[in-house]
């Protein structure tokens, strides 16, 4: 089926990639991940506000350079750190809150309070993007809220006409061992669970224009290429790219930094289009909290350079985004037809 773009997610996704179409995105909008390594080490319930959002504007200072677009959260990252950002870059935003709800049948997330795509895209955001914990094993009455919490994002961004770019995640289950309610991944997953999610959510109800994806076998059993077990490790990566069926992107959930290149390696072998990560780029600076100088220094030196090495390798193997045959043999591209394509704006407040 050919993906036909609107004028404003073509913008979008021309504006997260660079002029030959690949994306290198850094993400700064975790919140858990950094809130709760502060918070322990103050010994306090919460980490300091000033904290957080001093070491996100670090990571905007000191890697956007190589970036092509940057994710931003709205509580720490945008109020701190979006001055910052150069306008030749994308600029991503988070729409669900970081705090989901965890019963005994699943997860179930939601949209950040008092924040929606309509606010996203008037404050300039690219594009959209929202985490979604979805197992397909799950109750089925959790399966359909998290299939209803999408599709409703996805029906905004169509109605903003602002690409929606998907995150999934798999997660335990009550029964399952090594439950954690950490923004980790999940031990012992299941490579089937990662790719029927994928195959749900890249169905047309759902609108997703960029899914931000995890590697279906765990981090460390990810081989590199030409060693044992590599063949079937990559015919599960080319089974999640034929699935997607549009532009996707590595996300790193923490791995470590070679284990997400050799990750990278075997995504762009099935056709994915770049990365957006955050953990993986600048986790090793941030173990080095409260010092703020040995953060900095690791950030501009073993992080930039880590960057660089990401993007040399995207360049090198990515498929460029517009090139995906979802958009058929003349790649993406808005081509109005009638001259009427104004009327759909009609109506578009915010």
């Amino acid at each position: 089926m050919t993906r036909h773009l609107t004028p404003g997610k073509l913008w979008g996704m021309r504006r997260m990639a660079d002029d030959k179409g690949y994306f290198k995105m850094m993400a700064v909008d975790q919140r858990p991940p950094i809130k709760n390594p502060i918070a322990a080490y103050y010994g306090t319930k919460e980490a300091p506000y000033d904290d957080v959002a001093r070491f996100k504007a670090l990571l905007v200072e000191t890697l956007q350079a190589e970036a092509t677009a940057v994710l931003m959260d709205p509580h720490y990252a945008i109020p701190t750190g979006i001055h910052l950002l150069s306008p030749a870059k994308g600029l991503i935003v988070t729409l669900e809150d970081s705090v989901f709800e965890e019963t005994d049948d699943g997860r179930l997330s939601a949209e950040i309070d008092d924040w929606s795509v309509g606010k996203i895209k008037r404050m300039g955001g690219d594009a959209v993007k929202a985490l979604i914990w979805y197992r397909p094993d799950a109750a089925p009455a959790v399966s359909a809220a998290q299939q209803d919490v999408a599709k409703r994002m996805g029906e905004a961004c169509a109605k903003f006409d602002i690409p929606f770019l998907l995150e999934l995640l798999v997660y335990p289950l009550a029964a399952d061992a090594h439950r954690t309610g950490e923004y980790i991944e999940m031990k012992g997953k299941n490579a089937d669970h990662v790719l029927q999610s994928v195959a749900e959510f890249a169905k047309p109800d759902y609108g997703v224009d960029v899914f931000k994806l995890e590697s279906p076998l765990e981090a460390d059993a990810v081989p590199g290429i030409g060693n044992e077990g590599w063949e079937n490790a990559q015919a599960l990566f080319d089974e999640m790219g034929r699935l997607a069926g549009r532009p996707w992107v590595m996300l790193s959930a923490g791995a470590g930094k070679d284990q997400f290149r050799r990750i990278l390696t075997h995504a762009y072998r099935a056709g994915a289009s770049g990365f957006l990560a955050g953990r993986a780029i600048w986790l090793d600076a941030f173990k080095k909290f409260p010092d703020w100088s040995a953060m900095e220094e690791d950030l501009g030196g073993e992080a930039s350079r880590y960057m660089r090495d990401l993007c040399d390798l995207t360049e090198a193997e990515a498929t460029a985004w517009a090139e995906h045959t979802c958009y058929g043999d003349d790649g993406a591209r808005f081509m109005p037809d009638d001259g009427t394509f104004r009327h759909g704006y009609a109506g578009m407040g915010v």
